[in-house]
């Protein structure tokens, strides 16, 4: 079975930081592409963050300051690190998976069939 599993959500303060891991269950060299998401409470799903099977990386631009994401191939796993943290950071993180969509990005989460459950950042002042 295909899975995405998501960890390292945690309660932080602003200012702080932490980084989000993603383990896949496939190799994640079979996918076209995967990609970071949030969604907070009352908030549509946005895109963060994502990686393609050629190895190039794209952060939005309006998270480019503060949120990096990479992937470690030997460990099939992506990460999201965030720095800075802010209450508005506050949100559900889900990492998405593509076996589908030869190029995909952050900005259409409608590319992935592949979704893990979520880990949940909540950032207090």
């Amino acid at each position: 079975q295909v899975q995405l599993m998501e960890s390292g959500g945690k309660s932080v303060r602003a200012g702080g930081s932490l980084t989000l891991s993603c383990e896949a269950s496939f190799p994640t060299d079979t996918t076209y592409c995967m990609a970071w998401f949030r969604k907070a409470s009352g908030q549509v799903r946005e895109g963060i963050a994502s990686w393609q099977r050629d190895g190039r990386t794209d952060v939005r631009r309006m998270f480019s300051d503060r949120f990096t994401i990479s992937r470690d191939s030997a460990k099939d796993t992506l990460y999201l690190k965030v720095i800075n943290l802010e209450p508005e950071d506050t949100a559900m993180y889900f990492c998405a998976a593509s076996h589908t969509s030869y190029y995909c990005t952050w900005s259409s989460d409608e590319d992935y069939e592949v979704w893990g459950p979520g880990t949940q950042v909540t950032v207090s002042r």
